[in-house]
């Protein structure tokens, strides 16, 4: 289709000024139309003569099936607007493999078990599954890889919720909990739990407690205290509700899940190591990556009660990723504001 248009235009500067000339087309902003060329300014050059009136001449001898309308803007550039059948045609081609020989990872969705899912989880769902399926029909080897936080404080908010409101540490009522209310169950748990956490500070002291428990699971590889029970089958459930929601949202399947206790402990390990070296600095209990000197903020990477939070683990991620698949490309999709957020964790990589 462009090779056919750019030919097309190409014949008719050689009708109209005897010229040979190679008409690149290029991809305007969208209100401008599907393809935009030059050639008219590129021809003022040689015929000495003004681009607008050179692209008017040029637009009258342009009578391609596929085009719908032309305009001309500024000093003379053309822009074309393609037709519907012309635009599905060209969607059905096979495009270059400009990426063949690239490994790609995109991480995208990230829900965490224990909590809702929002209208931003949806967005980058759609947005990294469309990212990925371009980069794979681009030629590169793309692994789509879902990373999510079993551990940490949100987790903690939930089962502080849950077990208040099976009446204690009782994993055995969780079968009381129909299979089809659970997802909206743990959420209702979470918003208990939030609200506590910021509105009484018993409950909050509670769940700082119970962070460390939940982390404590994972270190001692408990499966069999009830406190334990209660989080691998309400982490189970979490799990168990996405699976049944990617399918219809009709995204393909993903090749990887990363769980933060995965990688935990090697963003923690790190940034301890790091710290000998001067990489992170002590700051009232905490440890911290001081991002001034850089032009970046500062941020905690460990905090005062000895446990890692996201920005350590975003370097165990980081160097996992980097570990398993020696990527060309790692694409990450998230809101804007995490932006300043992710160049601090670079940065202290």
């Amino acid at each position: 289709m462009k090779h056919d248009l750019s030919a097309h235009i190409a014949a008719a500067c050689h009708e109209l000024f005897d010229v040979k000339v190679s008409a690149d087309l290029s991809r305007p902003d969208e209100q401008f139309g599907d393809f935009a060329t030059n050639i008219a300014l590129q021809l003022s050059k040689e015929l000495g003569q003004n681009p607008h009136a050179i692209a008017d001449l040029i637009v009258t001898k342009l009578s391609h099936e596929a085009i719908k309308s032309i305009s001309i803007a500024g000093p003379g550039f053309i822009n074309i607007e393609l037709t519907d059948e012309a635009l599905v045609a060209l969607a059905s081609e096979t495009p270059a493999q400009t990426m063949a020989g690239q490994i790609v990872l995109a991480e995208y969705s990230d829900p965490n078990p224990f909590k809702p899912l929002h209208a931003g989880h949806l967005y980058t769902t759609l947005v990294g599954d469309s990212i990925a399926r371009l980069t794979e029909i681009a030629g590169a080897k793309t692994t789509r890889i879902n990373y999510g936080g079993d551990v940490g404080r949100h987790v903690a908010i939930s089962m502080w919720a849950i077990t208040r409101e099976l009446g204690g540490e009782l994993p055995d009522r969780l079968d009381e909990v129909k299979v089809e209310d659970r997802p909206s169950w743990l959420g209702a748990r979470y918003v208990e739990g939030t609200n506590a956490f910021d509105d009484d500070d018993v409950a909050k002291a509670e769940i700082i407690i119970m962070n460390k428990r939940v982390y404590a699971i994972h270190s001692e590889n408990d499966h069999d205290s009830d406190f334990a029970r209660i989080y691998w089958t309400c982490r189970q459930w979490s799990y168990d509700y996405f699976a049944m929601l990617y399918p219809q949202l009709q995204v393909k399947a993903f090749d990887r899940y990363i769980p933060e206790s995965e990688i935990t402990p090697l963003g923690y390990e790190t940034v301890m190591q790091q710290l000998a070296a001067g990489v992170y600095q002590k700051s009232n209990g905490a440890i911290i990556f001081d991002g001034e000197a850089e032009g970046l903020h500062t941020r905690v990477f460990i905090n005062s009660e000895g446990l890692p939070v996201y920005e350590a683990k975003d370097v165990g991620l980081s160097l996992t990723k980097w570990r398993d698949y020696h990527f060309d490309q790692s694409i990450i999709i998230t809101a804007n504001e995490q932006a300043e957020y992710m160049k601090v964790v670079i940065a202290s990589i």
